[in-house]
């Protein structure tokens, strides 16, 4: 069982830093077409992607990496209780 933790937070680890990657990244980077650029969007499409449609059109504001970054932590925190 330790091993599946151990997975679940590596994975989260990374899904976290991809998302903070890509929030930066809508900021200062307008060319999708860079590789690294289209690796984090494609990483973090799935998990975003249908958190946007839910939530209510904010104009510019995208709060769906809130949302994910809350939702991964609540998953991360349920993850360890069973675990344990």
């Amino acid at each position: 069982m330790n091993y599946l933790v151990t997975f679940v937070e590596v994975f989260f680890w990374i899904l976290v830093i991809a998302i903070l990657t890509r929030s930066v990244l809508s900021w200062v980077v307008q060319d999708n077409s860079n590789p690294l650029v289209a690796i984090v969007y494609h990483v973090t499409e799935p998990v975003l992607g249908p958190i946007r449609r839910v939530l209510p059109n904010l104009g510019a504001f995208d709060l769906s990496p809130v949302v994910a970054l809350i939702v991964i932590y609540i998953i991360r925190q349920l993850v360890r209780a069973f675990a344990s």
